[in-house]
């Protein structure tokens, strides 16, 4: 009976949880990976929807460190070699926001599409 009540509380509190996330917010679907390898952006291109905050997962894979920056967005974070880092970007109105890698800029070249 106390499994019961313990499973049926735990239950409760994961449903009021979900309720206060506010619309917009990040959930675990709104992850967008960008991975670095040889220098460059893979996708050169990422699309996300408008209007909501999304999470870019960026995956450096080479041995030396790179740095993911935006003016647009924002943003300017060092990633070490064979590291990842997670950027929260957003709401973003719907457009094109480029990134860059400052260390390798010649080929570290990519853009974020809101939709």
């Amino acid at each position: 009976m106390r499994r019961f009540t313990l499973l049926s509380a735990a239950c409760a509190i994961a449903l009021t949880v979900t309720a206060l996330v506010p619309a917009g917010a990040a959930r675990a679907d709104d992850i967008v990976t960008i991975v670095i390898k040889d220098h460059k952006f893979e996708p050169v291109e990422v699309k996300i929807p408008a209007n909501k905050r999304v999470t870019l997962l960026v995956d450096n894979q080479d041995a030396t460190s790179e740095e993911f920056e935006s003016n647009e967005m924002k943003v300017e974070k060092i990633v070490g070699g064979r590291k990842q880092i997670k950027v929260m970007v957003g709401p973003l109105k719907p457009g094109r926001y480029p990134f860059f890698g400052e260390f390798h800029e010649a080929t570290a070249q990519g853009a974020v599409i809101a939709e």
